[in-house]
């Protein structure tokens, strides 16, 4: 009995730990959009160091985002079914890191090797689609569906805070140098050396790699035999057929019938679609007039929006579990229209009294909003995700599916948002995105069900044998355990 107990204790230890480790990978990693890539900063030193245009850029983070949805599917597929997850994510920090370099050394003024800085894009959002379903695939195999709440969270909180870390340096460093500021990109390497550092402290023992699938809403603390060697071609309507019948996973087909998915994957598009330019526009707004004091207070648009991320992250934490997935992420959804009614009508002032150093800093104050919007949004996803894959044993794929529909909505919206701008001005660009905004709200409201109930209901199959009630027999315990 003692040494049961001293084997659990242990493994609570040994859990903790990686948990701590994850954490820290997560901080240094930051937000896929702003962390090591910095794909905004990118957009603000290429309008404003390098003299192109909204629609070159455009093009190039159209082509970024198209290659980030091509390839997310497959690299969740791929998470799913390999047991190298840790070296497949450390892979993608590198290579995004060296990417995000060669775009700042390699950019020529005017745009005049557009088509390299393209196809530079296009390699990048390829490697960067592994690091979405990386990240939480380890961090489901760590702690299971059971732990994901309050770890998603955690993780969300310090990918925000390491972002707003990063650009904050970077914003600095661009201030001091403008209107060269190519070097503000050197933090990116520095946050990809404590990406690597951290990573490498996760021991493979560490990853249950059937929970990190989905397939169990446990994680164990010792190397699980893995389902299976290389990836399955069974894309049919039946299951897994060579394993035994307690690891069945979901053929993709069977995943792709979901109807809740499928909703929730429009969900994502119309979502991104309206709010993913909405950013870029507000920080061109600020840094093209304002020289280099702009191009500091472009950064002060991220540093902001991630600094309430941070908040947004922890209230969905320790509520979600409490009062569902719903109401939460409606109430990050609604941030989107209000926010671009209020840009609107700070942009009509300013078109009727000139600059005004006050009202830059109120339309820098909406960022608020962004805080609000992609906090709920960037935590609330994973957490619908994993709600919706358990059991299924395609975690990944589904987490790739989802994420595959924010990068084509964002990448749609990053080049309709920059030809708005151009050709009709900001404001009437946020009039329409504004309205657009309304699209996921709707379908959110009406159309999609409480998903933490629904992964309730899978698990309480999954336990089919278990008298009723003695699974849930303490308060604030669901059937996949207490609600972390």
């Amino acid at each position: 009995m003692t040494e049961v107990l001293n084997s659990n204790q242990t493994d609570q230890i040994k859990e903790e730990r990686t948990k701590r480790v994850l954490s820290r990978v997560a901080l240094f990693l930051g937000e896929l959009r702003d962390g090591l890539t910095m794909i905004n900063m990118q957009n603000a030193f290429l309008i404003t160091s390098k003299g192109y245009t909204e629609k070159q850029a455009g093009v190039m983070f159209f082509v970024f985002g198209m290659s980030q949805f091509l390839a997310q599917t497959p690299a969740g597929y791929l998470m799913d079914y390999s047991d190298k997850k840790v070296f497949l994510l450390g892979s993608a920090a590198i290579c995004t890191t060296l990417l995000t370099l060669a775009t700042a050394f390699f950019a020529q003024d005017y745009g005049g090797n557009l088509a390299f800085m393209v196809f530079l894009k296009f390699l990048q959002g390829a490697v960067t689609a592994l690091i979405p379903p990386g990240l939480n695939s380890i961090t489901q195999g760590i702690v299971g569906s059971v732990g994901m709440t309050g770890q998603v969270s955690m993780n969300e909180q310090m990918n925000h805070l390491g972002t707003a870390v990063i650009v904050l340096t970077g914003s600095l460093i661009a201030f001091g140098l403008y209107p060269n500021i190519g070097l503000l990109f050197i933090v990116s390497p520095i946050a990809c050396a404590g990406v690597m550092f951290y990573l490498s402290k996760i021991q493979p023992g560490d990853i249950d790699h059937n929970a990190a699938r989905g397939l169990k809403p446990t994680a164990s603390h010792e190397r699980q035999p893995y389902l299976e060697d290389k990836p399955s071609f069974n894309f049919g309507n039946n299951q897994d057929t060579d394993v035994d019948d307690e690891t069945k996973a979901d053929s993709p087909l069977k995943v792709l019938m979901d109807p809740i998915l499928l909703i929730f994957i429009c969900i994502c598009f119309t979502f991104h679609l309206s709010n993913g330019t909405v950013l870029p526009l507000v920080m061109q707004t600020l840094a093209i007039a304002n020289g280099r004091v702009g191009i500091l207070m472009s950064g002060f648009c991220i540093i902001i929006a991630q600094v309430f991320m941070v908040a947004s992250a922890h209230v969905c934490g320790k509520y979600s579990g409490m009062y569902g997935r719903k109401k939460l992420f409606l109430l990050g959804i609604l941030s989107v229209p209000v926010r671009c009614a209020i840009l609107t009508f700070l942009l009509y002032i300013k078109s009727r009294n000139g600059e005004n150093g006050f009202l830059d800093l109120v339309i820098l104050s909406t960022q608020i909003l962004d805080g609000v919007g992609a906090g709920v949004f960037g935590t609330m996803y994973v957490l619908v995700t994993s709600d919706i894959s358990g059991g299924s044993g395609r975690f990944s794929l589904t987490l790739g599916l989802t994420t595959a529909a924010m990068s084509i909505g964002g990448t749609v919206s990053g080049y309709l948002g920059q030809a708005l701008a151009e050709d009709i001005g900001y404001r009437q660009a946020f009039m329409i995105l504004g309205v657009m905004s309304l699209i996921p709200a709707v379908l959110y409201f009406f159309c999609m069900p409480e998903t933490l109930a629904e992964s309730d209901a899978k698990v309480r199959v999954q336990m089919a044998g278990i008298p009723e009630g003695n699974e849930t027999e303490e308060a604030g315990e669901t059937p996949y355990g207490r609600l972390a």
